[in-house]
């Protein structure tokens, strides 16, 4: 049975999508203020589309764990491909992104959860931005990632050179639906139906 049009899975997935994930964040964050949980555990994640937030909000609930949602100072681009093309930049540069919040007492946990999507390859700038503002000695950091069907491209080496002083497990990878694949799904539509001059 395809997944892709199973109506269960995408109603369970948009209200996951859609359902309030609170965050932890330090006095200077704008994310909201949660009192810990008392967790050792923290889920950290970026999400563009939405399909990482599900997973790590999974998790979240799953483990009984504090989350912490990764956001860049200044938001990227609405635009998808606008995205694309700032992210590139940001990669073949190296810049890391101010954070818009950083975890208020990463000593308290023992192990780090750390999601994002696979962006060109490889980590999003705006998690090597986070894991450099953090130190991740002892920790152990299990990844999750979402990818378009490219895979973790250099994303592990990225993990184990930002915290080198940290245990890697291997953690969690699947490909999510990407914007980049509906859009060229509905543009070649639009083509081959000759609804665009």
């Amino acid at each position: 049975m395809s997944t892709d049009h199973d109506p269960l899975r995408r109603a369970l997935v948009a209200a996951l999508a859609s359902a309030p994930l609170v965050a932890i964040a330090g006095p200077e964050g704008k994310n909201r203020e949660s009192p810990r949980s008392g967790s050792r555990t923290l889920v950290a994640y970026f999400s563009r589309s939405g399909n990482t937030r599900v997973v790590a909000g999974l998790i979240h609930r799953g483990l009984g764990a504090d989350l912490f949602e990764i956001r860049p100072a200044t938001p990227y681009p609405e635009d998808y491909l606008q995205t694309v093309e700032q992210a590139r930049k940001e990669r073949d540069s190296g810049f890391e992104p101010s954070l818009r919040s950083n975890v208020s007492d990463m000593a308290a946990y023992d192990t780090l959860f750390l999601g994002f999507p696979i962006w060109g390859e490889t980590t999003p700038p705006v998690v090597r931005a986070f894991l450099s503002a953090h130190d991740l000695a002892g920790k152990t950091i299990i990844p999750f990632n979402t990818h378009g069907g490219y895979g973790l491209g250099n994303s592990l080496s990225v993990l184990r050179s930002h915290a080198s002083k940290a245990k890697l497990l291997e953690g969690l990878v699947m490909e999510g639906e990407q914007e980049r694949k509906t859009m060229e799904h509905v543009n070649a539509w639009l083509s081959d139906s000759h609804f665009t001059s």
